[in-house]
């Protein structure tokens, strides 16, 4: 998910069944795009941090009195933390409003800048794009025998 290179999300769930961790449940959970949002508002946290901005941490959903709702998930508080709606003794907050004009700073100008691992690595051409095909081929056939 990308919103015009201000915030970036990439998720990846592994193929294989037994290292899979991360179980959806549609009967508990009909808000299974919350993931993908989720991700998607760390980088406008980290944005909003490397600009000097105030906001809440977006785990902290709790601290300001929202729940995990069994059908929603934490839609109640992304509604409120991206409209800085969240209401507290002294004024709302929320991610800022300038926040989704403004795009990252270089990667190297991040104070907690990291480079991904290399399994996470996309295929560049034809010939990684068809050797990742084959490995997880490979893997399957493994798994089942």
């Amino acid at each position: 998910m990308d919103y015009y290179g201000i915030g970036f999300s990439n998720i990846r769930l592994p193929n294989d069944s037994r290292s899979y961790i991360y179980k959806y449940n549609a009967r508990i959970n009909t808000f299974p795009e919350e993931v993908f949002l989720h991700e998607f508002l760390h980088s406008l946290e980290r944005n909003a941090e490397e600009y000097g901005y105030e906001r809440p941490e977006l785990h902290d959903y709790e601290k300001y009195g929202y729940q995990n709702e069994p059908l929603t998930g934490q839609k109640k508080w992304y509604t409120d933390y991206m409209n800085q709606n969240i209401t507290t003794a002294e004024k709302k907050i929320g991610l800022p409003e300038e926040i989704y004009t403004l795009k990252p700073a270089k990667s190297s100008n991040f104070q907690y800048s990291y480079k991904m691992e290399e399994a996470f690595k996309e295929p560049e051409n034809i010939i990684e794009e068809i050797k990742a095909i084959w490995e997880n081929l490979w893997k399957s056939i493994q798994r089942y025998q």
